[in-house]
């Protein structure tokens, strides 16, 4: 399948709670998108392995994804090695996508940095024609983004999300076993598990729209260096406030 975008996360539940408003609205505009989730999220404190991928499922309906693949490369102990970045180059590879969105450089999470590290070293590779992935051709996205994870960084670009917020919300409440948990049950309150994390998410996605002239954002770095561009079109159709 040709994707237009692909998305990367360490976790199940980290492309809905970091991207989410922006992969619905590049799929309300027909564009297709996919998500590769890294791992299963198997060390995560509440749910389980079973429950995470039901939660993903239903969040993919939501989001209206393409694609989505989950590469089990281990929770809490991905490493950056040949084997990992094979099976990444491959999914690259097979989708060749024009842009791709992994997390940000550095987080809370040590899982979030590791990964991005081992996206950015792979969609390199990819483009190498010499490394083998069972006769797939060689493929390295146009353009390459960073969301926002649970640390914040200076953005170079702000999404508008103010259409899709409810969209997204709902994507990230699908995880119910993770996300605005009223009563903890048998299983311990996490960090994102209480009501008022889901509020600072709200908070957070309000501000960057504020910064940006929406009523809601969602903020992205562009990799390596400054945004390509070739057209103002984008200046003079946006309706946020000067």
């Amino acid at each position: 399948m040709k994707l237009d975008v692909l998305v990367f996360a360490a976790h199940p539940d980290d492309a809905e709670l970091n991207i989410g408003g922006t992969i619905c609205a590049l799929t309300d505009q027909g564009k297709k998108v996919g998500v590769i989730d890294l791992t299963l999220g198997e060390m995560g404190t509440r749910g389980t392995t079973e429950t995470r991928k039901k939660e993903a499922e239903l969040a993919s309906e939501i989001l209206g994804l393409s694609y989505r693949q989950n590469l089990n490369l281990g929770d809490s102990i991905l490493e950056n090695t040949r084997a990992n970045q094979l099976k990444i180059i491959a999914e690259v590879r097979k989708t060749q996508p024009s842009v791709c969105i992994t997390g940000a450089p550095h987080d809370r999470h040590p899982d979030h940095g590791k990964s991005t590290q081992l996206v950015l070293d792979s969609l390199f590779y990819s483009g190498l024609r010499k490394i083998e992935t069972d006769g797939l051709k060689e493929w390295r996205p146009k353009h390459l983004l960073h969301y926002m994870q649970d640390r914040p960084f200076e953005p170079d670009f702000i999404f508008d999300i103010s259409e899709t917020w409810e969209s997204k919300k709902k994507a990230v409440l699908a995880f119910d076993t993770q996300f605005n948990v009223e009563s903890a049950g048998q299983e311990p309150e996490t960090y994102i598990s209480t009501p008022s994390y889901f509020k600072q998410l709200e908070a957070r996605a309000r501000y960057f729209g504020h910064l940006a002239g929406f009523e809601f954002g969602e903020p992205l770095k562009y990799y390596n260096g400054p945004a390509p561009l070739s057209s103002f079109d984008e200046f003079f159709s946006n309706k946020a406030n000067s």
